[in-house]
């Protein structure tokens, strides 16, 4: 089945000529089938880009899913229209009376920051509090896994003497996760932050297990089977360009950056670089919203109740 997604969004085009198979809301009450409720908090200042990046891979699962894309509501993005914020979003005090079978927390912009620092923290807090009773599972990506996993278990981030910034090989650490079915020992993902979370703090915390981990970059994902949630530190979601335009964006803005590791090829940013992560990306979001569909209960209202 496909993904159903407001036809006007911009991101609609761009994945039909990607092949994603997307639907109106027409074709979706006329299949009579009970869709994957799944919100997007998007806290990145691109959001179109990031609604392009999470819809491809929730859109390729053979389950109808409906997105819902949210916003904070006590903080303006500089880099979207207000006019497509209005079209397509809602904010999470808009959304906070319904249940979702699965909620995506992303990213953003204030890594180097006290979380207590983040204009938004107070309403992030409120968030992760509400996801423990009106979401089934919860998938917090980068900046988001770092605050969720802070804010649940007190894991603190670290700041790196520099950026973590490339494709680094990782390691499959638990071959049993049903999010982890299909995966290679060994995969690329691009990584991009300039803080981590350190394997000794998590292993302190019960309940918490580390699925993926790199040599280089440390702690990529972190399964919390009692909360029904993950944790991703890294960005599986990216595109090919992703890292390039980050890349020559602080290069333009004359801020102190290194080339992307193991990107370019042969560390010539004049090449187009290849796409070493796109399969696992496709693994990772179908596990995780297949899991979702075997787990959830068919009533939406008994989502977070225990029932």
């Amino acid at each position: 089945m496909p993904i159903k997604i407001p036809d006007t969004l911009p991101a609609f085009q761009t994945l039909v000529k990607e092949g994603v198979r997307v639907m109106t809301e027409t074709v979706a009450i006329r299949q009579d089938i009970r869709p994957l409720q799944i919100g997007l908090l998007n806290l990145m200042p691109n959001k179109v880009k990031t609604e392009v990046q999470m819809a491809r891979l929730i859109g390729a699962t053979p389950l109808q899913v409906e997105l819902s894309l949210v916003r904070v509501g006590g903080h303006r993005p500089k880099n979207t229209p207000e006019e497509h914020l209005l079209a397509f979003y809602e904010t999470w005090e808009e959304v906070r009376h319904r249940k979702f079978d699965g909620f995506i927390i992303t990213g953003a912009p204030v890594e180097t920051l006290d979380y207590e620092d983040v204009t938004y923290w107070d309403e992030m807090k409120r968030i992760f509090d509400w996801t423990q009773t009106n979401v089934h599972s919860t998938l917090n990506v980068c900046w988001g896994a770092m605050a969720a996993i802070y804010h649940f278990h007190g894991v603190p981030k670290h700041r790196l003497p520099e950026k973590a910034f490339g494709v680094y090989r990782h390691h499959n650490r638990k071959p049993s996760s049903v999010y982890l079915n299909g995966f290679s020992d060994d995969f690329q993902i691009p990584v991009s932050r300039w803080t981590e979370l350190r394997a000794e703090d998590i292993r302190k915390v019960p309940g918490l297990d580390i699925l993926m981990e790199s040599d280089e970059t440390g702690v990529c994902l972190v399964q919390e089977t009692a909360g029904n949630r993950l944790y991703i530190l890294n960005h599986v979601e990216y595109d090919s360009t992703s890292l390039a335009e980050e890349y020559f964006r602080d290069v333009e803005a004359g801020a102190p950056i290194k080339l992307p590791k193991n990107y370019f090829p042969h560390n010539d940013p004049s090449l187009v670089p290849q796409n070493r992560w796109r399969s696992h990306a496709h693994l990772l979001f179908g596990n995780w919203i297949n899991e979702i569909y075997q787990t959830t209960s068919y009533d939406p209202e008994k989502i977070g109740t225990g029932a």
